[in-house]
């Protein structure tokens, strides 16, 4: 009967594990043409992720994100799909991604996709047979006829249907031959917009997901996702409305941000697609004993961010939490940094989960952002905030921005300027180089006697993994650290409390009654400050040093009392209490939950007003 009964509680312990994983992990980044190159073609590959997958477990990571895998020419680094049920030939095959996710759950690792569904290549079969009006495609995209117009010579043409601008600049429309008409693509002239008012494409995108889950995928992050409707041309006389001029000086008509744009992104018929996919994502949790993540890329107001956590009666995804990427600066002070955390966590719907996101693909690299001797303390805040944490691959050993000549650049964003000058300004090409793994040649990525995709950053023989992890002390040993101990009770559980004791130092607590307390300290200024924390009562007096950062002179394993912490210029240092007591959590718990419910009804109070 002991038996049983204790095989019955490790089975509840799984499930338990297994539903619940997603609200406290840590999901790695995986950019799969940077990050490891296994058959020496200068390009990385899913072997190459998978011979790395070791080095995540030991890491401590929970899942792996990898952006686009797909079939696609590669116009936008894959962000241009095919076919979504294909693999890219220069990553490897279905057959290789399948070891990979059996060798990732061997670990401990989940794999969450990368989910591109605004548009697709303009090379899909689906486009093909759009041009084509061949059913049910002909409507998959957003096809319109162009307006007569008159030039100054009273010539009659034909111009594009209205002023869209593409996000990489230039008209929002290209004119098809084959089809006779304008299409929509808010990228590059290589992806087409899908149409969301088609029902026929709705249900083909359910598909796709399905297809990747039955493949064993746990989840996904959707790509782009507030620019998946546009106005309705229905409700202006058949036409789409020109956007309104953004007012924002030194810019012309080809750039973007020329517009204000209230058509094309942000739309509400957009957050039921979202709270609609999430469905499909919970038809998997019983059948697969998992909970399926969902996470969406949308850059827009904190508000509108918000709102795709979903309704009181429909669950949604986690919004990515752009305010902690990118109201943060190197400029940033304590009380400036305590403001964007507790913003968020106000304005989340109750019982949502958090998310702390400190760089992407898309972004100059964390150390470049946010300056090299703030890498630990922001690595460190994203680790012991509650909720989900998000790490761009490197910024764990505080990569920085490689240099791309006009000459490699690749990016269509920059190459778009035509601008051999100032493209850099647009480029992302230099947070996407290639990982640094050691001193060798090509930093350990490729054994190709060739050029890499993208030339390896110049500092690589000096900042690598190898290097960090022989290093006595280093942002690697730093982050392993912290990562450690966000597996403990207090992080995992406990009520957060944020104080910003000065303008460079602030202080992040995480408590849960008979668990040892966990404290975050940073010291954003360049002198050695003394801090007093006897003002957190719950504490008690003993503190001990867990996760000692570069720049800390406190060593790790070192025991402190609270009224008198030094904390050296640039440190992050975290500490570990003694147990917490419940008489005195309690109270504490009361008026954090008090301090929220005032904050959130001033909101309520400015919004209505």
């Amino acid at each position: 009967m002991r038996v049983l009964i204790l095989l019955l509680a490790v089975a509840a312990t799984a499930s338990v594990s297994d539903l619940d994983w997603w609200k406290t992990a840590l999901i790695y980044q995986i950019y799969p043409r940077s990050f490891k190159d296994s058959n020496a073609d200068g390009i990385g590959d899913l072997n190459g992720i998978t011979e790395k997958l070791p080095y995540l477990a030991e890491t401590g990571v929970d899942a792996i994100w990898m952006s686009p895998i797909y079939k696609s020419p590669m116009y936008d680094a894959g962000y241009d799909i095919t076919d979504y049920r294909q693999i890219q030939d220069e990553y490897g095959t279905m057959a290789d991604f399948e070891k990979l996710v059996s060798v990732s759950k061997s670990l401990g690792i989940r794999v969450v996709l990368d989910f591109v569904p605004n548009h697709t290549g303009n090379e899909s079969e689906w486009f093909s047979k759009s041009i084509a009006r061949e059913a049910p495609y002909t409507d998959y995209y957003v096809w319109s006829d162009g307006l007569n117009a008159t030039d100054e010579n009273g010539t009659v043409y034909t111009k594009p249907p209205s002023n869209w601008v593409s996000n990489f600049r230039k008209s929002a429309w290209e004119f098809h031959e084959g089809r006779g008409q304008y299409y929509l693509h808010q990228f590059v002239i290589g992806q087409p917009d899908l149409n969301y008012r088609s029902d026929s494409v709705q249900a083909a995108m359910k598909d796709v997901l399905r297809f990747w889950l039955d493949k064993g995928v746990s989840g996904f992050r959707v790509d782009a996702v507030n620019k998946l409707y546009e106005a309705d041309p229905s409700k202006y006389g058949g036409v789409y409305p020109d956007e309104p001029l953004s007012g924002i000086a030194g810019l012309g008509p080809d750039d973007y941000e020329y517009l204000r744009h209230i058509y094309t992104e942000n739309l509400d018929e957009t957050y039921d697609v979202v709270y609609n996919w999430r469905d499909v994502l919970d038809e998997y949790i019983n059948s697969q004993g998992e909970y399926k993540i969902l996470m969406t890329e949308a850059y827009a107001d904190l508000q509108l961010m918000i709102k795709y956590y979903g309704t009181k009666t429909r669950n949604g995804s986690i919004p990515f939490n752009f305010s902690f990427l990118g109201d943060i600066t190197k400029n940033s002070t304590a009380w400036e940094i305590k403001t964007v955390i507790d913003k968020w966590m106000t304005y989340m719907p109750s019982g949502k989960v958090a998310n702390w996101v400190n760089g992407n693909h898309d972004q100059s690299r964390l150390a470049n952002r946010q300056g090299e001797d703030r890498v630990d303390a922001m690595n460190m805040l994203a680790l012991i905030l509650p909720g989900v944490a998000i790490t761009y691959q490197g910024e764990e050993i505080g990569m920085t921005d490689g240099y791309v000549s006009w000459n490699d650049t690749q990016d269509p964003q920059a190459c778009n300027t035509d601008d051999p000058i100032n493209y850099y300004k647009k480029s992302r090409d230099p947070n996407r180089t290639p990982y640094h793994w050691d001193s060798s040649a090509n930093a350990g990525f490729s054994n190709t006697t060739g050029a890499t995709w993208l030339p390896v950053a110049d500092n690589y023989r000096t900042l690598n993994l190898a290097a960090q992890m022989a290093a006595q002390k280093s942002h690697y040993h730093f982050y392993k650290d912290v990562v450690t101990n966000r597996k403990t009770p207090a992080i995992q559980e406990g009520d957060l409390d944020t104080r910003a004791l000065s303008e460079s130092l602030l202080v992040v607590t995480r408590l849960l009654p008979g668990e040892a307390g966990m404290l975050g300290v940073v010291n954003l200024g360049a002198d050695t400050q003394t801090v007093d924390l006897t003002s957190l009562k719950l504490l008690p007096a003993d503190l001990e040093v867990v996760a000692s950062g570069v720049d800390c002179t406190l060593e790790k394993g070192a025991t402190l009392t609270k009224s008198s912490v030094a904390v050296s210029g640039h440190c992050a240092v975290l500490l570990r209490s003694g147990v917490v007591s419940y008489s005195a959590a309690h109270a504490q718990r009361l008026a954090y939950h008090l301090l929220l419910l005032a904050l959130a009804c001033c909101i309520l109070s400015t919004t209505f007003i």
